[in-house]
């Protein structure tokens, strides 16, 4: 993290040993895997022939994830004609418990603000509570499912609704699956993989330090995009044993479960976590926010369906009130 890839690499390392301590030892079928070796070296793999390093896969569980991607993507239903369907895709793309927690109830609640049910993806691994048989989220997994997204969805009409949780640094956010997942998505990369299926009318939700990196390369009249954090700036809580980030927790389990539109949910995120900041005399994050003028008039019309009633918080929160 940071200025210059050297100190990224070396602040991204310490992060995630310390975030490694909070997770057992004991890997089960229903826990994450845990973090034991450091990050492999930039020159360990070349990000210009693909995105991400696996090392120590078997076939048998490269077959299994290829399963799970293909069932959750094959049961999406396709777009209705005449009507503005939003399409849900959440992923964790750091086995820390936290983000996988975070990226399956942003599902069900981004799911029921714009009517999804059926049109939701989540990849993720377990959380040591649940997601056992979800695929994992993966840079590769993230990009086969927008395509997928892509070919089911009405261009001329549908919204992709994407909310990715990790870490991350000034090249973009952190792909980090135990000791066997690497990567990083990169803000040039998710705006190749967006244009090259075709997916124009999209809202952003990006939870990750230093998130405001993407916000040049993806801002469009098309577009919404919401940061956790601006371009130079930390985001907080992602401590594995939590069930939300900072960002997480204000903006999906608080903002968006209430009946408002996504630019006053972003000011109320944006005000709470503000007062936590204050409080914890931490560095402020500066939230960013960019909501294009085409995007503003298709939200309106998405929008107009959502339910008139909130619904409760849940899981423990990222401050407590």
């Amino acid at each position: 993290m940071g200025k210059g890839l050297h100190h990224a690499r070396n602040l991204l390392a310490a992060a995630l040993a310390v975030l490694a301590a909070h997770v057992s030892a004991q890997t089960t079928p229903e826990q994450p895997p845990p973090h034991r070796l450091q990050w492999p070296e930039p020159g360990a793999w070349n990000f210009a022939q693909g995105p991400e390093l696996q090392r120590g896969r078997s076939a048998r569980w490269l077959a299994e994830q290829q399963r799970r991607l293909h069932s959750a993507l094959t049961a999406l239903q396709p777009q209705r004609p005449g009507t503005i369907d939003a399409y849900v895709v959440t992923v964790a793309l750091d086995s820390d418990p936290v983000f996988s927690r975070e990226a399956r109830e942003a599902g069900a609640v981004l799911a029921r603000r714009y009517d999804a049910a059926g049109r939701t993806l989540t990849l993720a691994g377990p959380d040591g509570n649940g997601g056992a048989d979800l695929p994992h989220g993966s840079i590769s997994a993230l990009a086969v499912a927008l395509a997928h997204v892509a070919e089911v969805a009405d261009p001329n009409e549908d919204v992709l609704v994407l909310f990715t949780t990790s870490h991350g640094f000034d090249q973009g956010i952190a792909y980090h699956d135990g000791d066997s997942g690497y990567g990083v998505l990169s803000p040039a990369y998710l705006r190749d993989v967006l244009n090259d299926v075709g997916l124009e009318r999209r809202v952003l939700l990006l939870s990750a330090c230093y998130s405001g990196v993407f916000v040049p390369h993806l801002a469009t009249s098309d577009t919404a995009i919401i940061t956790a954090a601006a371009r130079d700036r930390t985001s907080f809580g992602c401590q594995a044993q939590a069930d939300w980030t900072y960002f997480g927790d204000a903006m999906i389990n608080r903002a968006l479960r209430q009946p408002q539109s996504l630019a006053a949910a972003a000011a109320q995120a944006r005000g709470t976590i503000d007062g936590w900041e204050k409080r914890q005399r931490l560095t402020p994050s500066q939230p960013q926010v960019q909501i294009g003028q085409d995007a503003a008039q298709w939200l309106r019309l998405l929008e107009s369906r959502m339910p008139t009633t909130a619904t409760p918080r849940t899981g423990r929160p990222a401050v407590a009130d």
